[in-house]
């Protein structure tokens, strides 16, 4: 299984834009900020044809320690979703 890292993408800007390293490392980082600051508001980031990414909310639930055995409450928190646009999925296919 073959992972693509933040450098990875930051080699792939380079080469498709002819931009410095740096260049293209600050772009990345200003994307990823973005989707980040908009997720952190609340709102949603649409990327027509790639996909949407959301927050959800998960509820508190009970769970158990798999160490002891014991119950234990876990508290409600918002968590990050996306979901493939179908050009992303056509692509994957």
């Amino acid at each position: 299984m073959t992972k693509i890292t933040k450098d990875d993408l930051i080699e792939a800007m380079v080469k498709v834009t002819e931009c410095t390293k740096k260049c293209a490392g600050d772009g990345l980082n200003a994307v990823l900020a973005e989707i980040e600051k908009t997720l952190k508001a609340g709102n949603d980031v649409v990327l027509t044809g790639f996909g949407t990414f959301t927050v959800s909310k998960r509820a508190a639930r009970m769970g158990r320690n798999p160490q002891t055995g014991a119950t234990i409450k876990i508290a409600a928190k918002r968590v990050p979703r996306f979901k493939a646009g179908k050009g992303l999925k056509d692509a994957v296919k």
